[in-house]
This record gives structure tokens, C-alpha cells and sequence, in this order.
């Protein structure tokens, strides 16, 4: 039976998180004199002199409203990768505990580790990108901590099999952290639904994709309040700023222009996939649930060379396991994809 207690780290059972003036103190009042802000203001049109919601109330209750989550299941971080970085930091001692990362996937997961001086296992995926059962059950010992999993898949970009996923979580006394960044694009629904039923699940999303606020940098993980406690407890106090949690607020009125934007991407990915295949160079396209997809071709350095001289950026990952000659190339605007592939027919005529 999985509990959090039992893999969690003793010093962050002990710990005492650092109390901030606005954990003591939460509510309004007419003068604030208790934590050495500015009190003539901010040298700027907004006023930034105060310290923000350290536990990001207003932004939680909105997301609550939107992805059926209660607040205190709802964890909110500088972009997935401090998600990422707090779970390392509370459930994994550095130089004992290992996870399972399941290449090719995110690289944050292997540098993360490797920052938390904890040994991460590589279980490859399948040859078609889905789990290797035998070779994770084979690779889990007393000292596995977390078995990360993302879906849809960066950089391959299809979903990972749904049963695979929930064996790993019936069975494993760990926890199994599910990155659905690319949710929004896939077919699958999310594990967000599944939090009741599994102890030991984290999901984790971010409005950096199909939200357009990457430069926000805001991540949000999903989990069991136990868990969640545990990365408050852990987090720097004030990890979200203000601007960021005012912004996003404004963001999260506009559902329908994402939903918009969802529809629009999908359609481009179709259309781009159509006219990539019509490319001699182009082996294989692989299904994609997400906004972008992974391309095999006959000389991906060459293609990709090609198009930097054009001003035209897409991502070499010809050099990551199970992608050898891949390009991942981002779904872009109607624009962006028709000068892309013009751009490709100028190659073909060299």
C-alpha cells in the first residue's frame, strides 16, 4: 500500500518551512508594516512594492474552476521543471534513491536528476514508443522513488498506452508522475480524473503550450493533498510572482480563443503531415497527439542545416535514442506552414 510517509525523505519530515509575513497574516488590511516592502510603491505603472500570494489562491480557484481539481490538490511552480525539481528534492535521497525516466523523453527529468545526485534508470520505450513493462518491473528495486512518464510524448509525440499507465499505478509503490503537457492536443483524456483513485499520482501540465504563456513560465501539478503539502512545504515562499499570477488570472477568462487555437493547431498538424509526405527525403511521419511532430528523414542535419539558412528553426533529434534522422518540427501558423514546406521544395531541387 503506497503512503507518502513512507517515501518521504526524514529531513523533509522534519522540516519547518519558512514563514513568510503573508502565511502569518492573510486577509486585508489598511497598512501593511510587516515585511519591509516599499511602502511608497513601484517605479512602474502597476504596483509590484508588495510581496504576492505565496500560495496562489485567486489563480487556484480559477483553475479549480476549470479543470475540476479542488484547490488543495492544485500545486503551482516557475513552469513544470520546479514541479519537477521539488519532487527529486522531497521524495529522493541524493546518492540512495534512483527513478525510472522511459527515453527518448523530456530531458528535464535525466537533468534533474542528475542536479539532485540521483541515479535516474533508463527503461527505452518500445521501437513503437510505448512502455516496456518487463524491462521497468525489472528495473524498480526498494529504492525507486518515481517512475516519470510523459503523455503525449516529447519528442515522439504519441500518448502512451492508458493501461500500461495504470498497472504502473496499482502496482508500484512509488510515485508515478504522468507530464501531460500537450494534453490539450491529444485524443486521451487527462489522469487529472484519476487523482481519487490513485494515491501515488502526480500529473503534471502547463500553461506554456496550448495557453500561449511560456513567458509566464507557470506549471501546475496535480496530486493527492498529502502530496501537495509536501511541495508547499518545500517550495521557495514566494515562487510565483505577482505579475505572473495577475496575467494568467486575465488568461484564464479566455477559454474559448484557446479552445479556438486547439481546433486551429489540429488541423494545421493534418495539413503540414499531407504536405510533408509528398517529400522524397521524408521516410516516416509518426502519429502525433500533440503540436508537433517528429519526422524521420534520409538527412535530418542536412534538412535542418537548410532550413536554419532560411531563417526557418525546427529541432534536430536525430541524436536522441529511437530517433536517429528525426527533425521534431512545431505545428506553426497557416503561414509558417506553407513557408516551411516551400521552403523544403527549394531542397529538393539541390
Amino acid at each position: 500500500m503506497f503512503s507518502v510517509n513512507n517515501i518521504l525523505r526524514n529531513n523533509i519530515k522534519n522540516l519547518t518551512p519558512y514563514s513568510s509575513a503573508r502565511d502569518e497574516f492573510q486577509g486585508e488590511a489598511s497598512v501593511y508594516l510587516d515585511a519591509n516592502e516599499n511602502a511608497f510603491g513601484s517605479p512602474l505603472h502597476e504596483q509590484y512594492n508588495r510581496y504576492p500570494d505565496p500560495l496562489q489562491i485567486a489563480v487556484k480557484k480559477r483553475l479549480s474552476e476549470i479543470k475540476g481539481v479542488p484547490v488543495p490538490n492544485i500545486f503551482l511552480g516557475n513552469g513544470s521543471d520546479e514541479a519537477i525539481d521539488i519532487l527529486f528534492r522531497s521524495f529522493c535521497n541524493p546518492g540512495i534513491d534512483n527513478v525510472i525516466i522511459v527515453p527518448p523523453t523530456y530531458g528535464m527529468y535525466q537533468v534533474s536528476a542528475n542536479i539532485n545526485d540521483v541515479e535516474a534508470r533508463k527503461v527505452n520505450l518500445t521501437v513503437d514508443y510505448q512502455l516496456n513493462m518487463e524491462g521497468i518491473a525489472e528495473a524498480i528495486d526498494e529504492h525507486t522513488k518515481m517512475i516519470f512518464i510523459c503523455s503525449p510524448n516529447n519528442p515522439t509525440g504519441n500518448s502512451i498506452n492508458r493501461t500500461d499507465v495504470e498497472t504502473l499505478l496499482a502496482n508500484f509503490n512509488g510515485i508515478v508522475v504522468v507530464d501531460e503537457a500537450y494534453i490539450n492536443y491529444s485524443r486521451q483524456k487527462t489522469f487529472i480524473q484519476e487523482l481519487t483513485e490513485y494515491a501515488n499520482l502526480v500529473v503534471l501540465q502547463t500553461l506554456s503550450k496550448a495557453w500561449g504563456l511560456a513567458g509566464l513560465r507557470l506549471g501546475m501539478a496535480f496530486a493527492s493533498e498529502e502530496i501537495i503539502e509536501v511541495m508547499n512545504k518545500v517550495k521557495p515562499p514566494y515562487n510565483i510572482n505577482e505579475a505572473t499570477q495577475q496575467l494568467v488570472l486575465q488568461a484564464l477568462q479566455n477559454v474559448d480563443q484557446v479552445n479556438h487555437w486547439i481546433k486551429q493547431t489540429l488541423l494545421e498538424r493534418d495539413k503540414l503531415v499531407l504536405s510533408l509526405k509528398r517529400f522524397d527525403f521524408v521516410q516516416d511521419i509518426y502519429p502525433s497527439d500533440a503540436n508537433f511532430i517528429l519526422v524521420k528523414t534520409t538527412d535530418a542535419r542536412g534538412i535542418y542545416n537548410h532550413l536554419v539558412g532560411q531563417g526557418i528553426i525546427v529541432r534536430d533529434r536525430s541524436k536522441v535514442e529511437l530517433c536517429e534522422g528525426c527533425l521534431r518540427i512545431t505545428v506553426g501558423t497557416p503561414e509558417e506552414n506553407v513557408t516551411l514546406t516551400e521552403t523544403l521544395e527549394t531542397m529538393s531541387l539541390i
